[in-house]
């Protein structure tokens, strides 16, 4: 018999860096290839996360995944 997995922490941030106001990117957890379970996000989060999407270019820097730190 197996015993259910605890979901891993998120180790990884899809990141949208500002192109006017630096420190005013926008983060979402992911996984290594950038992908985002947005069942997990909250309806702000998602919002943030499609505006960004619109907003590369004009707003925020195309997307990178970067690794979140360890606690």
């Amino acid at each position: 018999m197996s015993t259910p997995r605890t979901p891993e922490p998120e180790r990884y941030q899809l990141c949208f860096r500002s192109l006017s106001s630096e420190g005013r990117g926008l983060r979402f957890p992911c996984d290594a290839e950038g992908h985002i379970a947005f069942d997990r996000l909250s309806d702000r989060a998602r919002n943030d996360y499609f505006f960004a999407r619109i907003a590369v270019g004009r707003a925020y820097a195309s997307p990178t995944v970067e690794t979140t730190p360890l606690h």
